[in-house]
């Protein structure tokens, strides 16, 4: 297994590494048309560099693109047949939550009104945990409980959640982090819930959107057989470029499940509703269809807690959405080396998840995710290389109409994408070279996760403390 996980990253990248390789033997072979000789440069007096301003051959650019769809087309129909199967299994050993086996085991009977009892994970978050509070109480109708998770708290966390009325639970000798923390929680609420009694995971940074409950009770009260219902999350205001960045990424997520039709890709740990069931379920099958201890709702060896625990309930047939009714306002990172941290612990546990499961159906689509991130790095990185060896190797700039037109067609796109962010995140897309720069970043944290997974290099969780309120809103 751990032989498996070390190479995820190498198998990913080597992947996808190859299908560059093919896509650029595809397009050499279209030579010059016959008269034309290209153009000609010279890099550092001794390379001559050779170029061509017209854009490649239809055929070229035919196969590409039908590459590209047949490729789309495939990872999405064995997704939705996958579904499918998943939604009509009987098999109670190995999906005992399929959604046919929930409504048949459940048929005429009442397990009472949904509640929701909130459980949040806290870490020295008192620069937070009151906003964090004010807008769970505020919801209609509001949680049936609320109980924050303190674990091994050292600021005033602890002492705002008791004064804001709810309730606290500390850890006991707690060396597993959020996930540790976490699985002490439900260890000692989940015996007492009914299968209407469901549990919200969610952040301490996070603030609730009106309308939040509401929606997530009322989809679970319109769908026995649903088992889990997700957060769609976009960044707060605040932090400058580096905070736009982040919003515009959030909102592209956020369009990218509303075209999905809420299909979830991760249930979101800034503010997910579980069925009891679910979990217990996931608790029984660590150790056996699940990696894991025996008993844990949560697998404390992984980064990503929220992502596995997606993987473990998909791997077991649960049916869960994000829908758009569901939306929570989350933190941003206020520096890159925050932002760093962060995303090389997300990028770092997606893959340690894959090696842990390996290639299962349910796993599919996050290899396939994970080889497109790959290929991107790959193409990104040579466009920018020859843009610079052209710079360097011409006396003045080239001109290339195709590739400004590509170009153009991938502004339109990066500004479509957030439209629904405002004027601010227009802008910044519009204006494209920041974007491609910020994408840059993320690449290089992308193969930094690959290089560190590879090596066995042992992997932090960094917790990062946020400013309180009136810092991060200059109040």
């Amino acid at each position: 297994m751990q032989w498996l996980q070390r190479s995820v990253g190498l198998a990913i990248v080597g992947t996808a590494a190859l299908g560059a390789v093919a896509l650029w033997l595809a397009v050499a072979a279209g030579a010059p048309e016959r008269g034309r000789a290209p153009s000609e440069g010279v890099l550092f007096g001794i390379w001559r560099v050779f170029y061509d301003t017209e854009m490649p051959a239809p055929r070229v650019l035919l196969a590409a693109a039908g590459v590209a769809l047949l490729l789309a087309a495939a990872v999405a129909g064995l997704e939705r047949r996958l579904l499918t199967r998943a939604r009509r299994s009987e098999d109670g050993n190995r999906m005992p939550l399929a959604p046919k086996l929930v409504m048949s085991e459940t048929r005429g009977q009442f397990a009472g009104p949904v509640t929701i009892t909130v459980l949040i994970p806290a870490h020295n978050e008192e620069g937070c945990i009151a906003e964090t509070l004010t807008s769970l109480l505020a919801q209609e109708p509001p949680p049936a409980r609320i109980v924050v998770v303190a674990d091994n708290c050292t600021d005033g966390t602890v002492r705002l959640a008791r004064e804001a009325g709810v309730e606290v639970f500390e850890t006991v000798a707690n060396r597993h982090k959020k996930a540790g923390g976490l699985n002490q929680a439900l260890h000692d609420l989940l015996p007492a819930q009914g299968d209407n009694d469901c549990v919200m995971i969610m952040d301490a940074d996070t603030t609730l959107d009106p309308g939040f409950l509401a929606g997530a009770t009322r989809r679970l009260t319109d769908d026995r057989a649903l088992m889990a219902v997700g957060g769609l999350f976009y960044g707060e205001d605040g932090f400058g470029l580096i905070g736009q960045f982040q919003r515009n990424e959030y909102t592209r997520y956020q369009r990218d499940l509303r075209r999905r039709r809420g299909r979830v890709f991760v249930l979101t740990g800034t503010a997910s509703v579980f069925r009891p069931r679910a979990l217990r379920a996931v608790a029984e099958e660590r150790g056996k269809l699940l990696p894991g201890v025996p008993g844990d709702v949560y697998d404390t060896v992984a980064l990503t807690e929220d992502n596995e625990l997606t993987i473990a309930l998909k791997t077991l047939g649960a049916l869960m959405v994000s829908p758009r009714e569901c939306t929570v306002v989350t933190e941003v990172m206020p520096s890159w080396s925050g932002l760093w941290a962060q995303r090389l612990r997300w990028q770092r546990g997606a893959l340690e998840n894959l090696g842990a499961y390996g290639m299962r159906p349910q796993t599919f689509r996050y290899w396939m995710q994970q080889l497109g991130i790959g290929y991107g790095v790959i193409a990104l990185g040579a466009y920018l290389l020859l843009i610079l060896l052209m710079v360097l190797a011409t006396s003045s700039w080239v001109w290339f109409p195709f590739w400004i037109g590509i170009g153009l067609v991938f502004t339109l796109e990066r500004v479509v994408t957030v439209w629904h962010g405002g004027w601010r995140a227009r802008l910044l897309a519009l204006s494209l070279f920041p974007e491609l720069g910020y994408a840059m970043f993320l690449n290089v944290v992308y193969l930094k996760g690959v290089w560190d997974l590879t090596l066995a290099r042992q992997a932090d969780w960094k917790h990062i403390v946020q400013p309180d309120t009136a810092a991060r809103t200059g109040v």
